[in-house]
């Protein structure tokens, strides 16, 4: 087995699908029907990934993944049908990591989750050595952040944003090659997800110095 996946899906048609496909790949998957369910089962399993849909019963999707984001770094994709580029923001200012539109291919939604866990796991920020600018340091092997010597808790996203902009230090990165490098690829909302991504990572390390804005160019981290 790879771990457990968390599947928060008010549709059985859709959730049997999605439990389908992701066991064929080996991962066991845990069930909830509901946000509030879903919030329980967090706390009785030891998931690495959890597929959230918006439109649930009760609290909604994007409360959940906030709520999710204030307990745990667990990846969340979110699986849902509404495509339009406000919601696709408001999943990420939520705290996901990933955002399907149904009707989906479950091909490509497994091949994401895949993505997604490389790189929580360690992906391409883990083959470098430690990182640090002023009192910010990153460990890749261990998927660590300490700033003034403190653990700061990233997601997978933002850590791996935080590594590329501490591995080039004074250099320029424009928003389209943040999402090349972090992202391998456009992700729905486009380079908005690196703006909403680095105001996250800004908050987090409480260091508004740190990651500089060059108007029309891009982010830079400043050494």
């Amino acid at each position: 087995m790879k771990g457990a996946v968390l599947v928060v899906e008010d549709e059985q048609a859709i959730a049997d699908l999605v439990r389908a496909y992701l066991r064929r790949e080996g991962f066991e998957v845990v069930w909830a029907r509901s946000g509030e369910q879903a919030l329980e089962e967090l706390g009785r399993h030891p998931v690495r990934l959890v597929v959230l849909d918006i439109g649930l019963p009760g609290i909604d999707g994007f409360e959940v993944c906030r709520r999710l984001r204030a307990r745990t770094a667990v990846p969340i994709l979110i699986l849902s049908a509404r495509d339009d580029e406000v919601d696709r923001v408001a999943g990420l200012e939520a705290g996901a990591d990933d955002y399907v539109v149904k009707p989906f291919s479950p091909r490509e939604l497994v091949a994401r989750v895949k993505a997604i866990l490389r790189r929580s796991g360690g992906g391409q920020a883990a083959a470098e050595g430690p990182l640090a600018a002023g009192d910010v340091e990153l460990d890749p092997a261990a998927r660590s952040v300490r700033v003034g010597g403190e653990p700061v808790e990233l997601t997978a996203r933002e850590f791996d944003l935080l590594a590329v902009l501490l591995a080039h230090p004074g250099v320029v990165l424009s928003r389209d090659r943040l999402l090349e490098l972090v992202w391998q690829g456009e992700f729905p909302g486009g380079t908005r997800t690196v703006d909403v991504h680095v105001a996250q990572l800004r908050a987090k390390l409480n260091r508004p110095d740190l990651l500089a804005t060059v108007r029309g160019a891009g982010y830079k981290v400043e050494p």
